[in-house]
């Protein structure tokens, strides 16, 4: 190969990794059944991928060659581990087993093959969902499930976690080996459950696919406002629980993720500034995302048993169909952040109301009810609590404590764009 044609393939393993390595790595745990042999055989086939493709050529299926060359990689390692190891001789004798009876479809002797199932991503009951389920199971604490989601389904580094639950990167990581071991020794099926059984898990996997969705939609931290690719996953996710379950929850979550998606390119400048919801471009917004989002709300309204999810998604319309943040109905949305409240109290909730009653009533009633959650102690590491109390004082002329709140979320965002922003409000104000 040419120079040139060696730099694109480099490139080519650079972009799969980037945009495929989780599939990559739900389906060989699937294959594979254990976590972390999985991992081993992902950095083992990208590895060869960087020592093959420039030589060989691109694979016309990156992902399939891929994961077939981790998986050969990983029962040739254990093959070669098994003089010395019983246990590991005893699973690579397993799946061998798998192969020889035509249960995968990769086949052990040929790396490059497509396994026949959750190699595409393509199907409901697609690997991804599959790892989701696993890594929610009810055995797992709810904290370990989410780490454990967001570092294998999503990708994220262990720091990045650990900012996001206020901890150490030490003690992120212990959680995430505990919660495999569990998954190990406890047995834990890698699958999508019954539909019997779906309907008391789908509250967890609700949750950290809107955890996936909000990492992607306003990221924790980095050089970016958003990362698509946790976003676009985090939907693509949605619609295949929603093919699984179609309960009105399933339905009211999409909706919420295509509705505020939907606003994703009017959010920041080309250059990647910041910009607010009240300066935003509305004319940028997809309204195909809309159209769908608010359909999506009808009808889980309609089932007459939605959730905190659809209120959400109700609340969202509500911004979507606006001409202007002069023109949104404030009253409604106050309305429903008050039934939110009812249904799923949280601080945030309340914050997010105190916006809308800013909006409506004018920005002492909001700054009221934020100094109210603030001196409860709530959302004291929360940077949007001190944004938004910092926007209210400088609405109000009450200067030096809008400077004290904007310096307070600088030191607690982690988000390149939104510190500047913040850094430019400071200097307004100065």
């Amino acid at each position: 190969m040419t120079g040139d044609a060696v730099r694109s393939a480099r490139e080519t393993v650079d972009i799969v990794y980037r945009s495929d390595s989780r599939r990559v790595l739900a389906t060989l745990i699937r294959l594979l059944g254990d976590f972390d042999v999985a991992e081993e055989a992902l950095h083992d086939a990208f590895a060869a991928a960087l020592e093959q493709w420039p030589r060989d050529g691109v694979p016309a299926n990156p992902r399939a060659w891929l994961v077939s060359t981790g998986r050969f990689k990983a029962i040739d390692g254990m093959r070669r581990r098994a003089r010395f190891d019983k246990s590991v001789a005893k699973l690579a004798r397993e799946l061998e087993l798998r192969d020889l009876a035509g249960e995968t479809g990769a086949g052990s002797a040929a790396p490059g093959t497509v396994p026949r199932e959750g190699a595409d991503g393509q199907g409901p009951e697609d690997d991804r969902l599959r790892l989701i389920f696993t890594c929610c199971h009810p055995a797992l604490s709810p904290d370990s499930q989410i780490a454990l989601t967001l570092r294998e389904v999503c990708g994220l580094t262990t720091e990045e976690i650990a900012r996001a639950f206020l901890t150490s990167g030490s003690t992120l990581a212990q959680r995430i080996v505990r919660a495999k071991a569990k998954i190990r020794d406890a047995g834990i099926p890698y699958e999508v459950p019954s539909r019997a059984d779906l309907p008391e898990r789908l509250d967890a996997v609700l949750r950290v696919i809107y955890l996936v969705f909000n990492e992607g939609y306003s990221a924790s931290s980095g050089a970016s406002v958003t990362r698509n690719d946790l976003s676009a996953e985090a939907i693509r996710l949605g619609r295949l629980l929603l093919e699984l379950l179609p309960d009105p929850e399933a339905v009211g979550l999409l909706a919420l993720m295509l509705l505020q998606e939907s606003r994703r390119a009017a959010r920041s400048t080309p250059d990647g500034e910041l910009i607010l919801l009240e300066n935003q471009d509305r004319s940028r917004w997809d309204r195909a995302q809309i159209a769908e989002g608010v359909t999506l709300v009808q009808r889980a309204f309609s089932s007459r048993s939605f959730g905190p999810y659809t209120l959400q998604a109700a609340i969202a319309a509500l911004h979507a169909e606006a001409p202007s943040t002069a023109e949104t109905d404030w009253e409604e949305i106050v309305g429903l952040y008050e039934v939110l409240a009812r249904a799923e109290p949280s601080p945030v909730v309340e914050l997010n109301r105190a916006v809308a009653v800013a909006m409506r009533d004018g920005p002492p009633a909001g700054l009221a009810i934020v100094d109210s959650i603030l001196a409860k102690g709530h959302l004291a590491d929360y940077y949007l609590a001190h944004s938004v109390r910092a926007d209210l004082c400088r609405r109000l002329g009450r200067t030096a404590e809008a400077r004290v709140s904007y310096q307070k979320a600088l030191s607690l965002t982690l988000q390149e764009p939104e510190r500047r922003f913040l850094q430019q409000r400071l200097a307004e104000l100065a």
